[in-house]
């Protein structure tokens, strides 16, 4: 296999992988309102999605190095065909349920093995000093372009449906098990993966804690990684800040629910769009930077700026309000993507295919806590004090954050790679 032919197939796998998310998105709540289901018990659902994946990180990602990315990846397809096939037929709130816990098993196993998969198989073709920064700026640029025609496609089916064929919004449910099923195939039969040492179940079993364990050491104890931790965790309480009361500003500027949901999908569509051209932007922003640090302060930077618009500009109100909203939205996850792929490099450079999943899936981890803390805390403050003096909180710590990448340490995972031999079934 060629370094081209790798790249193709890992943003191939980024493309699907995202696909489905995105096609369910824009109908999700509406499809289990439909379905008779009140506000606390969609909650609920989506709570237990989210406590199923923060769960199942760590130990899908150690699974990941011990039995292989592919046989995980493929695991991940098949629990998203399951889940959203199943959410398309659903009728009540334990069957939504069960959707959910697969979704979030999905979620979990597919955090990490794609990545770890190309950088291990680049590695393998090109050596530990391979330049990462193009193919992973390319596979991130795939994940938001599926985002962005997800959504669109995830909203516009129910349009395209006749009633009598089937409840129009269970066809994007459906038409996303299909895309997943897609991804099945692309995994199974086009991502070859070195050989590695078979493993008894027991083996397996030992191993995977191990993995684990030796996986979060890693990430606590190394200089460089502990503060890519940190600067996941700022991200995610930013992101969250934003998904929180983004929705509810858009409708106070549409002047209903309504055309508020569709100025959301729209604006959260450009946001897509502009994650995307910000993950294609990375490499040139780390050589202009003179770095990957640099240039992840620089995102960083662009970030901050924007979430300080949002608040800036909390008090307009009709048309100008909503397009400042839209421009500092599509800005912010520029921003934000520019400063993920290079923070995502710098972690691959640092770990070694022994512990690349698990280390994603702690990074993964981290970034979820932070929303977590900014739904604990923003929110509440958003309700006492306004959207302005939160947004202004968010935009605060995360210019605070770009000091994570001041003198970050020179990386030492491509001299670990060398000097130490990958575990057997890290694939």
């Amino acid at each position: 296999m060629t370094a081209r032919s790798a790249l193709r197939r890992y943003m191939l796998v980024c493309f699907l992988t995202w696909l489905p998310p995105g096609i369910m998105m824009a109908t999700m709540v509406l499809l289990m309102t439909g379905r008779g289901l009140g506000l606390a018990e969609i909650g609920l659902v989506v709570t237990v999605f989210s406590v199923v994946t923060v769960s199942l990180e760590l130990p899908t990602g150690g699974l990941a190095d011990v039995v292989g990315r592919r046989m995980v990846l493929a695991a991940s397809a098949a629990f998203t065909v399951a889940g959203l096939a199943l959410m398309s037929v659903s009728t009540t709130f334990w069957m939504f349920l069960l959707s959910g816990v697969f979704k979030g098993v999905a979620r979990a196993l597919s955090s990490g093995p794609a990545t770890s998969w190309y950088v291990d198989t680049l590695h393998g073709i090109e050596g530990p000093a391979a330049d990462l920064k193009p193919g992973l700026a390319r596979g991130g640029a795939m994940e938001s372009v599926a985002l962005c025609l997800g959504v669109l496609a995830g909203g516009a089916l129910p349009l395209l449906v006749p009633p009598s064929l089937m409840l129009p919004l269970a066809a994007p449910p459906l038409v996303g098990a299909m895309a997943a099923l897609v991804l099945l195939v692309v995994v199974v039969f086009a991502l070859p993966e070195p050989a590695h040492g078979r493993r008894s179940p027991a083996g397996v079993l030992r191993a995977v804690p191990a993995t684990v364990v030796g996986g979060v050491r890693l990430a606590l104890g190394g200089a460089v990684l502990r503060r890519l931790m940190l600067a996941a965790a700022v991200s995610g309480m930013v992101l969250m800040s934003i998904e929180l009361l983004t929705p509810g500003r858009l409708a106070e500027l549409a002047g209903a629910a309504e055309e508020g949901s569709l100025a959301y999908a729209v604006v959260a569509a450009l946001g897509f769009a502009g994650s995307a051209t910000g993950s294609s932007l990375a490499p040139r922003a780390a050589r202009l930077a003179g770095g990957s640090a640099r240039g992840a302060i620089a995102g960083t930077a662009l970030t901050a700026l924007s979430v300080a618009a949002l608040a800036a500009t909390a008090g307009l109100d009709g048309l100008p309000g909503l397009l400042s909203a839209g421009l500092a939205y599509v800005a912010l996850f520029v921003g934000l993507s520019v400063a993920g792929v290079l923070c995502l490099e710098l972690t691959h450079n640092e770990v070694t295919a022994a512990e690349r999943t698990t280390v994603s899936s702690t990074s993964s981890l981290s970034l979820q806590s932070g929303g977590i803390v900014a739904n604990l805390t923003l929110g509440s403050l958003a309700a006492q004090a306004g959207l302005a003096a939160a947004w202004s909180v968010g935009a605060a710590v995360m210019l605070a954050s770009a000091l994570l990448f001041v003198r970050m340490p020179a990386p030492t995972g491509s001299s670990r790679a060398q000097a130490l031999p990958a575990r057997s079934g890290s694939g």
